[in-house]
């Protein structure tokens, strides 16, 4: 399975009675979320009535989050993003609309409010590569750097590629997973 499927009914009654009555239900101790499918991606990807919710207090799930929000009109999808290990909330979410008007509804009485005790702020949702200064981010993240290296080191080996504002190597004490071989040996010595 993919984890994700589709119903469809004879009668409209029934797809809103099964929207309204499983939505947010425990499915293998997830919550399953259901919505209209929407066979034109055109809506979803022109990011109309498209918010961003962050700040968000650990407590509020999906279903919270939908509630709260379905207030200023129909909703297309709401989801509230969680650790993939933990399945604990990361503090934002996000809620589709069917129309730009109830996505700036939402955002004139939501933004600034406290929800769950905790002041939210909410805000069009704006592509990564859309943002104002994305393209002036000019930081680099480097992986897999021998152990010997230190910040001239790095320094050094970077500068052939320009000018170098700064460089600097993550200190402190490494974490090492067992190799697996090292792990069936340890089996084998019991």
């Amino acid at each position: 399975s993919l984890g994700y499927a589709y119903v469809n009914y004879h009668q409209l009654n029934d797809a809103e009675r099964a929207l309204d009555t499983m939505n947010f239900s425990m499915i293998k101790g997830k919550p399953c979320r259901i919505m209209w499918s929407q066979r034109d991606p055109s809506l979803r990807r022109s990011g109309v009535g498209n918010i961003f919710v962050k700040n968000l207090h650990e407590s509020i799930d999906n279903k919270q989050l939908y509630d709260t929000f379905s207030l200023f009109g129909n909703i297309l999808s709401c989801k509230v993003v969680t650790d993939r290990e933990t399945g604990k909330s990361k503090g934002y979410g996000y809620v589709h609309y069917e129309t730009a008007e109830a996505a700036n509804a939402a955002i004139e009485k939501l933004d600034g409010m406290l929800i769950d005790g905790q002041e939210v702020q909410v805000g069009h949702f704006v592509r990564r590569n859309e943002r104002p200064g994305q393209h002036d981010w000019t930081n680099c993240y480097v992986k897999k750097i021998p152990l010997e290296w230190d910040d001239d080191r790095l320094y050094k080996e970077f500068s052939q590629f320009g000018e170098v504002l700064s460089a600097a190597v993550a200190k402190g004490v490494r974490k090492t997973k067992p190799k697996k071989a090292d792990a069936k040996d340890d089996d084998d010595d019991d």
